[in-house]
């Protein structure tokens, strides 16, 4: 994600919030280190400009899937909360379990006319055989507007989803 985001122009994303899980304690470390290394091209510090969150995960590592639906209410709720308080217009999310509440939301904005965020998911490099179970719940409820793959087995056997080579 973060060699992704080297390339956004920051100028024109402002400001910049980072959702991460709130038992993930590296993400947002490596965000703001990202962050408070940015330096746009007029040599004008960008920093600042960012926002770091955390959210409940919908679901944890080995969690069942009946537990899972309990915390990926919460999760929702949460998610909820942020997304008003953030009213982000572009989502660039690549999973796990914290970003399939914050496309909900925005999916349930985008169906009742409120609001309108662009969601873009990136998968996993990791992922060369099948989507995740972030990327397939994105991908068969179509949830979010474009759905990268860096993996071109993934491209044929999900159609909707877009081919983009990796992304290292």
């Amino acid at each position: 994600m973060l060699n992704l985001l080297a390339v956004l122009q920051k100028e024109r994303f402002k400001p910049r919030y980072y959702v991460a899980a709130a038992t993930d304690n590296m993400s947002l470390q490596k965000a703001r280190f990202f962050e408070d290394s940015l330096v746009d091209e007029a040599g004008i510090d960008v920093v600042g400009t960012a926002h770091f969150m955390q959210i409940y995960r919908s679901r944890e590592v080995g969690q069942s899937y009946i537990t899972s639906i309990g915390t990926t209410l919460i999760a929702i709720a949460h998610a909820l909360w942020l997304m008003v308080r953030m009213q982000p217009q572009v989502i660039l999310c690549n999973g796990p379990g914290t970003c399939i509440p914050l496309c909900a939301i925005s999916f349930l904005l985008k169906v009742f006319g409120i609001r309108w965020s662009s969601v873009f998911y990136v998968e996993s490099i990791a992922r060369v055989k099948r989507l995740s179970l972030s990327g397939l719940l994105l991908y068969k409820l179509q949830l979010a507007d474009q759905l990268f793959v860096q993996w071109p087995q993934l491209k044929s056997k999900y159609p909707r989803t877009n081919y983009v080579g990796r992304l290292m």
